[in-house]
């Protein structure tokens, strides 16, 4: 891999007092690559970003789900109610219950549904995992297929080979790395150039399983994240856009025209992925495109650094 590259500071009273270091890639409209910042040919791990490809696998061998649930396959979803109630309802097309989830169990990810389960004395449940609209649409496509549902997060499964070979062929990169993400599914490696493939290949179809995937994120951004997360007013800020983000600070985001974007934060610096896209996305004239909202853009890479609760610096962009 090449040297780490600096790609955010963290400015407090005017003094840069730490770094985060990491990668990003951004693809023209044609699809070759326009610039990239440190390595983006190397493979890692994209974590949740995955999910919208995923879901495209399955979708690919039979699942079939309104726009709404098929954006919560594609969810790291914050635990709000419709939400929860989203994946009950996946799994009784499949005349499962939420017994047959294997998520960890878990809080809601979000901090006030969070605060809501634990005042109304609920137990951390596989349910409530941000994950569990993946595994409820894992669990339906075996269904579907007439797969074991007991086994269904094996790599050997049917599933997961139907998934990673189409995961494979959007990305235009063999699957180097096949590791266990943190909701026990197999978790699949590309570069980040090959990851914002997969999402330009998802943004820019007009038809098939890639446009519905697409569509569904568009229609129902909520179902995707949450109501108070930072995807969110990014793609609403952005007619046409998809995007996903993932632990350890990875980010993929495609716009309807073929640019695409990924990057990752190699320290896992939560706070930098947005800031760092919307660094990425400015680079690129996006704010002035057609209907997008640059406000809502720019607010969506502004994150604070506090002193006495009050703001008195920033984490800014450095690349």
């Amino acid at each position: 891999m090449s040297a780490p590259v600096v790609v955010a500071e963290v400015v407090r009273s005017g003094f840069v007092e730490g770094h985060h270091h990491g990668s990003v890639v951004a693809l023209a409209a044609d699809g070759a690559t326009a610039w990239s910042v440190g390595d983006a040919t190397s493979p890692v791990l994209p974590r949740s970003c995955n999910k919208p490809l995923q879901a495209l696998g399955m979708v690919r061998i039979g699942l079939d789900l309104p726009p709404e649930l098929l954006a919560l396959a594609c969810a790291s979803h914050s635990g709000e109610p419709f939400h929860l109630d989203g994946v009950r309802r996946i799994l009784a097309l499949g005349d499962l219950d939420p017994g047959a989830l294997q998520t960890p169990p878990d809080f809601p990810l979000d901090d006030a549904a969070k605060l809501a389960s634990i005042r109304a004395g609920d137990e951390p449940s596989p349910l409530a995992m941000n994950c569990s609209g993946k595994h409820a649409a894992m669990l339906l496509t075996c269904v579907v297929n007439g797969w074991d549902t007991a086994t269904y997060r094996s790599p050997d499964h049917p599933l997961q080979q139907s998934i990673a070979a189409a995961f494979a062929e959007v990305t235009g990169e063999p699957v180097a790395v096949t590791a266990v993400d943190g909701c026990g599914a197999p978790l699949l490696s590309t570069s980040l150039t090959g990851l914002a493939r997969g999402f330009r290949a998802l943004a820019t179809a007009t038809k098939g399983p890639e446009h519905r995937v697409a569509e569904a994120i568009r229609a129902y951004p909520e179902y995707v994240s949450g109501t108070t997360r930072d995807e969110l007013k990014l793609l609403t800020a952005i007619p046409g856009a998809i995007g996903k983000a993932g632990a350890e600070a990875c980010y993929a985001v495609a716009l309807a025209d073929g640019r695409a974007y990924a990057l990752k934060v190699d320290d896992g610096g939560a706070r930098a992925r947005p800031v760092v896209m919307a660094e990425a996305l400015r680079r690129d004239g996006v704010p002035a495109d057609a209907g997008v909202d640059a406000a809502a853009l720019d607010d969506t890479g502004r994150v604070p650094v506090l002193g006495a609760g009050e703001p008195v610096g920033e984490l800014r962009a450095a690349f």
